[in-house]
């Protein structure tokens, strides 16, 4: 029964998907290919196959972090922040997609620093949610001692839960992604949870907009975000399965 409800609520996602979207991938895939055959009608000089490689050049350069500006490059995504900023990515399995290592032996530390990485992740964020919850089940009991709500402990605990993380996690980040990124509420939001939940589509990245000028401090205070964030909703879905269960 719970694998055909799995399968029922996957098939669901599909077809909702599926129709929300295709329709939009079409109109953006005609879109290109009409762009790409005035660029050659208009620019006679160029042929097909160059322009093609232009193209493919272009989005390896921007794999690597290289984007053009002007008549120059922008460098800075393999500086240090952003290699830290990759490498908590990497270790949370967030793993957006928008930046790899292009040489053999960065692939080859990225096995080895995930295979160690990836269990690390997981006792700090065991460690952190424990110490949040600690810090939760404290303030409800403080609360029980002063209200006498003995009987709404766990209920207290859960709520204290929920609605601080709210805040803290999914509701003020992106006010702070509005400012920094030019980004709408509903995107900073969007951002926020499929970066928590480790999804990482990778259609929305902090601090790799070459038009912009992030401080330094800016992508460390989101590394941190993350990690503290992802204890939470931890917490948050043991607490849901604790309830389907």
């Amino acid at each position: 029964v719970l694998l055909v409800l799995y399968l029922g609520y996957v098939g669901l996602g599909a077809g909702v998907l599926r129709a929300l979207e295709r329709p939009v991938e079409v109109q953006a895939a005609q879109h290109l290919l009409q762009q790409h055959w005035e660029l050659l009608s208009n620019h006679t000089c160029l042929q097909g196959p160059d322009l093609q490689r232009l193209i493919e050049g272009i989005i390896q350069a921007y794999k690597s972090g290289v984007t053009i500006q002007g008549n120059t490059t922008s460098l800075g995504r393999w500086d240090f922040s952003g290699s830290f900023f990759f490498s908590i990515s990497a270790i949370t399995t967030i793993g957006y997609g928008n930046l790899s290592p292009s040489t053999v032996a960065g692939r080859i530390f990225c096995i080895v620093f995930a295979l160690f990485g990836i269990p690390l992740n997981l006792v700090l964020l065991n460690e952190i949610g424990q110490l949040m919850l600690l810090g939760v089940q404290r303030c409800a009991h403080r609360l029980e001692e002063v209200f006498h709500w003995q009987k709404k402990t766990s209920l207290l605990i859960k709520t204290c839960t929920l609605v601080t993380g709210l805040l803290l996690f999914l509701l003020l980040p992106p006010l702070l992604f509005s400012d920094k990124e030019g980004w709408s509420y509903e995107e900073g939001f969007y951002y926020s949870f499929i970066t928590l939940s480790t999804i990482g589509f990778g259609d929305y990245v902090i601090g790799m907009n070459p038009d912009r000028t992030y401080p330094g401090w800016y992508k460390n205070v989101i590394s941190l975000w993350i990690l503290f964030g992802m204890a939470w909703l931890a917490l948050v879905i043991k607490f849901c399965i604790n309830f389907l269960e």
